[in-house]
């Protein structure tokens, strides 16, 4: 009778035992499930101390020594708005066309246009300019240099906006406008407003709940026109001088334009890779000398798309540079600090 009475205390305890494992168990699992809810990507401040993206990273060799983790964190967590009218498709052209490039690139560079798809890059192109005041003209950043900021008010307002995380205006010609006047005191208005801990942010009805990053453009090289007072190289160093200063990033066109793939500057060079002191076009000449799919990949008018240049260019490279740019600056968005070796 005492071992059966034994062997029943036995039974009991080891019941015991294996509720509270098993309730340990699911505690542990409510704990990471609490926890992974509480790291849901949100942007932030930056790190690292690099925040142009010119030149020097508008290469194949820097994007590909990007850790994969930041360019899967931008591919999964990042919205993009984009606004722009035809010198702009140099970035978007060159986005739809990368993910086409190389073997894993489908995956690792997979993006969309207005069709948001798990694992894809959200991407909107031409997303803004319905959004502009009656009477505006909002197609990009030269037509009425002060349309931007209300017309990205009102998109972001709109709650069928409320994932849109990035934001990014392109110049048509930055010649002549007045950036100091209007262009970087409308941009420090928007991210006092939305940025991180923006005025606009919040829980209650009208904020919005997601922070958001905009990224600064210079505007495109003009063949032979691009010194003075006004001019592309100008407008270019006093918008990379308030980003530098305020840590904003900036996708610099005038860098990509006016620099050759062997980091030579060519300051009468236009937007096509045309210079009169290099006596030819350097982009051209570069493309002619390597191979398609080894060393440069086609543009295309949208994802899986047609092939299609980027509008004013006659070669790929253009197009080529500032999609890698602008991936550049997507993986310093997720937290990336910019450190890389070629």
């Amino acid at each position: 009778m005492k071992v059966i009475m034994f062997g029943v205390v036995l039974i009991n305890i080891a019941v015991l035992l294996s509720a509270c494992t098993s309730d340990n168990k699911e505690e542990t699992e409510s704990q990471q499930k609490e926890e992974s809810a509480a790291k849901v990507f949100s942007i932030g401040e930056l790190s690292g101390d690099q925040f142009i993206a010119d030149y020097t990273v508008a290469k194949e060799g820097v994007l590909r020594s990007i850790p994969k983790k930041y360019i899967d964190l931008a591919r999964q967590n990042l919205h993009v708005a984009y606004q722009h009218t035809s010198h702009g498709t140099h970035v978007s052209r060159g986005l739809y066309g990368l993910q086409d490039y190389k073997e894993g690139d489908d995956v690792l560079f997979g993006i969309t246009n207005h069709n948001p798809q798990e694992g894809k890059l959200d991407f909107r192109d031409y997303a803004l300019q319905e959004y502009a005041e009656p009477g505006r003209n909002g197609v990009d950043l030269s037509r009425d240099e002060t349309a931007f900021i209300q017309a990205t008010r009102n998109y972001l307002d709109d709650e069928d906006n409320a994932d849109i995380n990035v934001v990014m205006w392109s110049w048509c010609n930055i010649a002549g406008h007045d950036v100091s006047g209007n262009y970087l005191p409308g941009m420090k208005i928007l991210i006092d407003e939305y940025g991180v801990g923006g005025s606009k942010l919040g829980n209650e009805k009208g904020q919005r709940k997601n922070a958001v990053a905009f990224i600064f453009m210079t505007g495109h090289a003009n063949r032979s026109t691009n010194t003075g007072v006004g001019n592309p190289k100008e407008q270019a160093r006093l918008i990379n001088d308030y980003c530098n200063a305020n840590g904003l990033l900036c996708l610099d066109y005038y860098s990509i334009d006016t620099h050759c793939m062997n980091d030579n500057y060519w300051e009468d060079a236009g937007d096509n890779g045309d210079s009169g002191n290099y006596g030819g076009n350097f982009y051209e000449d570069w493309q002619s000398e390597n191979e398609l799919g080894i060393a440069y990949f086609e543009s295309k008018n949208k994802p899986g798309g047609e092939v299609k240049l980027g509008s004013h260019t006659t070669q790929y490279i253009t197009s080529n540079r500032k999609a890698y740019a602008m991936w550049w600056i997507l993986a310093r968005l997720s937290g990336w600090d910019g450190e890389y070796t070629e």
